[in-house]
């Protein structure tokens, strides 16, 4: 029997010897990319960590001891070591299990995770919760260097370090976040990295200050000065131990017997510690090793040679943008990119190829990439920042303080708006319609198709204010792909009209494909339908209002929450403008956070699918 067989809980590790251990990974490495080879998920990092999950669970006591993974990208080891092993086929899957921590899975799983850099403050309060009612357990957070280039895991490093309570942090040090990790703080881990472990010459200088005479000013001036003298030119973990931390490496994340033998002996220290591990993403796979960002996030794969499975090409609005902001750097030398640790998820390798000075990515920063590119625009740049819609939720403040008050000219390129599949409902972009459009200054526009994109872009880098140009995770549509009319501000664009002017859909950027087969469906059920693209979210202008007089039926199609979004600004217009006619009805997501799964299965499961939508609409009309 395989001894993954028998490793279905944390219990069963303990009756492992280390020997044992390290055939358990080698097995789990081989089970994990057959798995994800077939459902496509985050494959590199989570090889990367499977000896120290293993060394973890071993050594603490969970769902006793609180074990909490950051981010979730590296969970899958902790999710075969916790009783799931068989439920891999259906990872990422709708109604399956989730890619990332998720506590109504299993009690192992402490808080729910998807945006990175929590781990420190999560472990902080649990810490203190159990401090205050008096409980006795462990506590170990694990955060990857590319974590820390966070300020949310730097506010919550400040403060752990300071609380004396009794935690470990593993930081998880494998040299990526999904990029190569960059800024100071990379750095200084470059550092520590390159130097010898001094574990032994920490020991060795405590002991050697301890013989040190007591007693006198003298002496302990001498004693202060010497301490200090000694620290910082030996000790390598300064940083760390400034912050209060007790420091311990950097070791081989992939020794387990090393990794079983330190945990076990920091299980006594009191206070924060921090234990430094190295580790290689990708570790045991020949293609993730070699292509570490390919294989963080990888589509269905052959498992002998690493190749994803043969799809269509097909090309999405991300490509599109690529593209043209290529172009845009070749003929405008004041623009310049940023991107919050997604270069190539949002786009922007190519222009990176090409315009190296001009691109700058922050890490895992998305405040800061906000008010850094706020102070470009108003030193004459113009910036763009791409970033995933969910991310920028983590920026509202830098949006309406450093961008919207000031009516900067920064360019807002929202990927993954909408409707996101596989990640569930942490990376959902279904919120920045609502969270953009109330705010003064700012001016929203949703892409049908790839012209349309382009032109979008060029309209805002003219701009004279904040511009957000949201588009999906998808393949552009083709709807109407050869109808197109400039872009004037505000205007939207008719697509159908239909004189007996009854009813009319309102589509919002990629949604225009399915309004448009709703409405072949309704056309030939004898109905007369008009469709219009907004283009423009925000502002709506008041002729745009106008134009909606007359119809008796006004149905908004947008891949967002119903409440703040594009339906309820209309129903708001119409009302403040005194237009009792027509009745408006918004197919959005409501009230739900919509699960993992295709885009077409989650569509479905709201009810925004073509048929759904057809049947409704008739029951409205009709009703």
């Amino acid at each position: 029997m395989r001894y993954l067989d028998k490793a279905d809980s944390p219990q069963d590790l303990k009756r492992f010897t280390v020997r044992q251990l390290s055939g358990l990974a080698t097995e789990m490495r081989d089970f994990l990319v057959q798995s994800v080879a077939k459902t496509g998920g985050h494959l590199g990092s989570n090889l990367g960590v499977v000896e120290l999950a293993i060394a973890l669970h071993y050594c603490m006591d969970s769902p006793v001891d609180k074990l909490i993974w950051d981010v979730g990208h590296q969970c899958y080891p902790h999710k075969i070591l916790t009783g799931r092993r068989e439920q891999f086929d259906t990872l990422r899957q709708f109604g399956g299990m989730s890619g990332f921590i998720k506590s109504s899975e299993s009690p192992h799983d402490v808080f729910d995770v998807g945006h990175s850099s929590t781990s420190l403050s999560v472990a902080h309060g649990i810490a203190v919760s159990r401090d205050l009612k008096g409980e006795n357990y462990r506590v170990a957070a694990v955060i990857g260097d590319g974590a820390l280039t966070s300020g949310l895991a730097l506010e919550g490093l400040n403060n752990l370090g300071q609380s004396k309570s009794n935690v470990l942090v593993v930081l998880n040090d494998n040299q990526m976040s999904i990029s190569e990790n960059v800024g100071a703080m990379s750095k200084y881990l470059n550092n520590m990295r390159t130097a010898p472990s001094y574990i032994n010459v920490k020991n060795d200088v405590r002991r050697l200050l301890e013989r040190f005479p007591k007693g006198g000013q003298i002496t302990q001036n001498v004693l202060g000065k010497t301490r200090t003298r000694l620290k910082y030119t030996l000790l390598q973990g300064v940083l760390f131990e400034e912050l209060g931390f007790k420091y311990y490496g950097p070791i081989d994340g992939h020794n387990l017997g090393h990794l079983v033998d330190v945990l076990g002996r920091l299980q006594d220290v009191k206070g924060p510690v921090l234990l430094h591990v190295m580790t290689q993403k990708g570790k045991g796979y020949a293609p993730a090793e070699r292509q570490a960002m390919k294989f963080h996030g990888i589509e269905p794969f052959d498992p002998r040679t690493g190749e994803t499975l043969n799809k269509e090409k097909k090309t999405t609005y991300t490509d599109v943008f690529s593209m043209k902001m290529v172009d845009l750097g070749r003929h405008n030398e004041d623009i310049a990119t940023v991107t919050a640790a997604m270069p190539s998820g949002t786009g922007l390798t190519e222009f990176k190829k090409h315009y190296p000075k001009r691109f700058f990515d922050v890490g895992i920063a998305e405040s800061h990439a906000v008010t850094f590119a706020a102070a470009m625009a108003k030193n004459g740049l113009r910036p763009i920042v791409a970033i995933y819609s969910t991310f920028l939720q983590r920026a509202y403040d830098q949006l309406l303080h450093d961008i919207c008050i000031q009516n900067l000219p920064v360019v807002f390129a929202l990927d993954r708006s909408g409707i996101v599949a596989a990640d569930g409902e942490t990376h959902q972009g279904i919120f920045d319609l609502s969270y953009l459009a109330h705010m003064p200054n700012m001016t929203v526009l949703a892409p049908r198709n790839a012209v349309e994109l382009e032109a979008m872009m060029d309209f805002a880098v003219e701009h004279s204010g904040p511009v957000a140009i949201r588009y999906a995770k998808d393949e552009v549509c083709k709807a109407y792909k050869d109808k197109f009319s400039p872009i004037e501000y505000g205007e939207w664009e008719v697509l159908e009209f239909n004189e007996a002017n009854k009813i009319a859909i309102l589509a919002v950027g990629s949604m225009v494909g399915k309004a448009a087969k709703v409405r072949e469906k309704m056309i030939e059920a004898g109905y007369n339908v008009s469709l219009i693209n907004p283009r423009f979210v925000s502002p709506i202008l008041p002729q745009s209002v106008k134009s909606l007089c007359g119809y008796e039926h006004i149905l908004v199609m947008e891949e967002n929450v119903i409440s703040g979004g594009f339906g309820q600004h209309i129903i708001s217009e119409l009302s403040a403008a005194k237009i009792n006619e027509p009745k408006v009805h918004i197919f959005g997501v409501d009230g739900v956070f919509p699960p993992q799964g295709t885009r077409d299965e989650i569509f479905a499961y709201l009810k925004l699918d073509v048929q759904s939508m057809y049947e409704k609409i008739v029951g409205i009309i009709n009703g």
